[in-house]
């Protein structure tokens, strides 16, 4: 990623897009920005009922007893303590409730973009965004949003209260107070604390995804001595993130030591209005107390605000970030109340694709596949072998050509229909942290324990699984560390012909088994043919020796081996 990459939204267009997704929570906010002015009006007004007994005490005509002033300072400081509950309670509900919907609509972003557009991410990107940046957000929706609102309301409140009880010159150094520290100076802090805060969360992104590559490579980091270097590289990243986080930290104390020096200065000087005013003879010293003392207890929340651009800025580093998955659009969209099928046949016509829309992966591919026959696709990697069988799934959409089911363009073809009828075994077969049973039921979560080890029979797993501890409930361990590729890849195996597809598309089925157990999968596969159609890609010509059609690959194209002679 590149650092010095802006963010896409302006400040603004990120914070309404994050409000929008309020939606129906939206009254629950409003009811914690009123709990919370009133909360703080209420901490206001146990000093100033002190004001006003003082203010008394010095001879001002003052309407209310002692004993109800006190009573009131008590009253008001209970009623702050229940309202700040109130307040606090409802922020983090909203905040905690859409941490669970934002959770969600990733996920369902993930799937949309799945396979295509996730092939080039990073997955530590992918993790960190689901766990750090959405816990990020959370600060946003929690502590950002109802204190902006808060402010407005009090400074109003106190500019008002003050003009009317004491004095509008008061009030007008209130005023600009409240602007300056609740307005001008957070906008210059935040344009300091942006870059710091995008460069900073790029910059953590990047690390989490490296280090998370390094644990899932670190046997083959091991078995190739490569371990030194790698960590090498791990403290040179750490040491830069550790660098951006100083720079963030170094940022926000002088935004916050800048913010704390302009309150005392308007402290100060309302201090200093209100002793002219009294010495003019214009206000009188009790109303002058209450007036003042009503000032020094306003800066609470434009202070809060003035705080905000040191979180804000990786607020908006993390929503920039969540925005653009959400708003990115996938290489295909699911074909949804499309046409059915039973598969029956498979015609491929001057198929061509690329990825960049430059480079060519296919020109002009034409094959076929009927029910009860297996089609052999032999050739080099690079030569679009994989690409082919992405395509006949559409996870990409084709160039030109055609890939037509039952005589049916895929386009036309519902998309769960399409994966009930196809099914694909990769060359890398991913397990979950769960047991082997549970990986199985993957593909076919209602079946029985009979149908299970049948298909692990025929994907010559079944014998292996029962010399595990647990049999079939042994856990497989994170990223499947505790198998050996072959074990995946059969595994995976196994999964396809559970699931009970009508056609089975297998990328290099072989490529980590013996000749011993490739023997018994190749011929499980033969047998398999009579129920079943299977396109079987391999770059070993001996895998070929079942398939009853034969295509060559060659880069950009895929021809019949017995027109190629």
């Amino acid at each position: 990623m590149n650092k010095k990459k802006k963010l896409r939204r302006s400040g603004a267009k990120i914070m309404t897009s994050l409000i929008l997704l309020l939606g129906s929570l939206s009254y629950i906010m409003v009811l914690a920005v009123i709990n919370g002015s009133f909360g703080f009006i209420c901490a206001m007004g146990v000093t100033l009922m002190g004001a006003v007994g003082v203010a008394k005490a010095l001879g001002e005509s003052i309407a209310l007893s002692y004993g109800l002033i006190i009573g009131l300072a008590v009253g008001f400081g209970a009623l702050r303590g229940l309202l700040r509950y109130i307040e606090q309670y409802s922020n983090h509900y909203i905040a905690f409730r859409l941490l669970a919907v934002l959770r969600d609509k990733i996920f369902a972003a993930l799937r949309l973009l799945s396979p295509a557009k996730l092939e080039s991410k990073q997955k530590g990107s992918i993790i960190a965004m689901i766990t750090s940046d959405i816990e990020v957000l959370e600060v946003f929706y929690a502590h950002t949003i109802s204190p902006i609102c808060i402010a407005i309301i009090v400074s109003a409140a106190v500019v008002l209260f003050t003009g009317f009880v004491s004095s509008w010159w008061l009030a007008f150094v209130a005023l600009v107070g409240f602007v300056t520290i609740g307005i001008i100076v957070p906008l210059i802090s935040s344009k300091r604390l942006k870059a710091s805060g995008v460069r900073y969360r790029a910059e953590f992104a990047s690390f989490n995804a490296y280090f998370l590559d390094s644990i899932k490579g670190i046997k083959d980091l091991v078995l190739n001595n490569a371990g030194k270097e790698r960590e090498k590289e791990v403290n040179h990243r750490s040491d830069l993130l550790l660098t951006e986080t100083k720079k963030l930290k170094r940022d926000t104390t002088k935004a916050a030591a800048a913010t704390e020096l302009w309150v005392s200065a308007f402290i100060l000087i309302a201090l200093a209005v209100g002793i002219l005013l009294v010495a003019q003879g214009t206000l009188s010293i009790g109303r002058m107390i209450i007036g003042v003392v009503a000032v020094f207890g306003s800066f609470g929340p434009v202070i809060a605000i003035s705080a905000l651009p040191g979180d804000l800025t990786q607020t908006l580093a993390a929503g920039d970030r969540v925005l653009n998955l959400l708003a990115e659009e996938p290489a295909v969209r699911p074909v949804t109340n499309g046409k059915t099928i039973d598969f029956e046949k498979l015609e491929v016509n001057n198929l061509s694709f690329s990825y960049d829309g430059k480079t060519p992966v296919l020109s002009d591919v034409s094959i076929r596949a009927e029910k009860g026959e297996i089609v052999g696709i032999v050739g080099k990697s690079g030569s679009g072998k994989s690409t082919l069988l992405k395509l006949l799934l559409r996870f990409w959409q084709k160039d030109k050509g055609e890939i037509n089911y039952n005589g049916i363009d895929i386009d036309e073809i519902d998309t769960d229909s399409l994966l009930d009828n196809v099914t694909l075994v990769s060359q890398e077969t991913y397990l979950f942290d769960e047991t082997i049973e549970d990986n199985l039921r993957i593909a076919k979560a209602d079946a029985t324990m009979e149908e299970i080890e049948a298909a692990c029979k025929l994907a010559s797993v079944h014998d292996f699984i029962l010399t595990l501890p647990d049999g079939y409930q042994t856990r497989v361990g994170m990223l499947g560390d505790n198998l050996s590729s072959g074990e995946k890849q059969r595994i995976g195996l196994a999964r396809a012909f559970l699931r009970g597809s009508e056609l089975i598309l297998l990328d290099e089925p072989t490529s980590n088994v013996d000749s011993i157990n490739e023997g018994i999968i190749l011929k499980a596969l033969k047998e398999q043919k009579r129920k079943k159609s299977i396109i079987l890609v391999s770059h070993r010509e001996s895998t070929m020796a079942i398939a009853d059609r034969i295509y060559r690959s060659k880069i950009e194209n895929i021809t019949d081996k017995k027109n190629e002679a």
